[in-house]
């Protein structure tokens, strides 16, 4: 009972919330990125130049083939950047992989003939992508978007090993506070479960509503 009180203390709330919030920012910036990236990744796969591809399948080869906590490393100890931005650049680095992966299914998805359109509507095949393509990719890939978006937030627990202050790092922080390891690590796990919980339950809902226009 007595690690309990000395949990829910303001203090120890204020840690929680302020790493909360450090979280929920990373996650936010590194998966805007990495849909920005991971798109052009996505069509540099599907061009006809066999160089754009083989750039962008060296790219995604690496990054889902090596572990997260390297790049996190990487773009601190040796690109030397401040803790948030080293985080954001591993995240999305890392995440736009999958990010590319998930957009291209979805333009291969397309039927063939939208191409084939926009074509011969005098589009080239960039000005086909953005505005034929990648409007109805993005409309089937968008559950998928949202559940990478939890992946990467539970992935951003790692970057505590650089001292950044998320909601794992402020579950350290109490720890050396109140000297006890059970609450303070239970608590950090319960915030990531409501979370998480809440976020798969707004993709279920989003993925409800995307059928029903389907059908209509």
């Amino acid at each position: 009972m007595s690690d309990i009180a000395a949990l829910f203390t303001w203090v120890n709330i204020r840690f929680l919330l302020q790493g909360l919030g450090m979280t929920l920012l990373i996650s936010a910036l590194a998966i805007l990125c990495s849909v920005v990236l991971g798109t052009v990744i996505s069509v540099m796969r599907t061009s006809n130049s066999r160089v754009l591809r083989g750039v962008a399948t060296v790219y995604i080869e690496i990054f889902k083939n090596t572990p997260l906590l390297l790049w996190i490393m990487f773009t601190f100890f040796v690109a030397q950047l401040p803790p948030i931005g080293a985080a954001v650049l591993a995240f999305t680095l890392f995440t736009s992989a999958s990010v590319a992966e998930i957009v291209r299914g979805g333009i291969m998805s397309i039927d063939p003939g939208q191409m084939e359109a926009g074509r011969s509507l005098g589009f080239n095949y960039a000005q086909t992508m953005i505005y034929i393509i990648l409007p109805q990719t993005f409309k089937s890939v968008l559950p998928a978007l949202a559940n990478e978006f939890i992946v990467l937030l539970k992935e951003t627990s790692v970057s505590a090993y650089i001292g950044l202050n998320d909601l794992t790092r402020g579950g350290d922080i109490i720890r050396g506070v109140t000297y006890s390891d059970f609450m303070p690590l239970i608590a950090v796990a319960l915030v990531y479960l409501v979370i998480v919980v809440v976020l798969s339950a707004c993709v279920n809902q989003l993925e409800r509503r995307l059928r029903k226009s389907d059908r209509g």
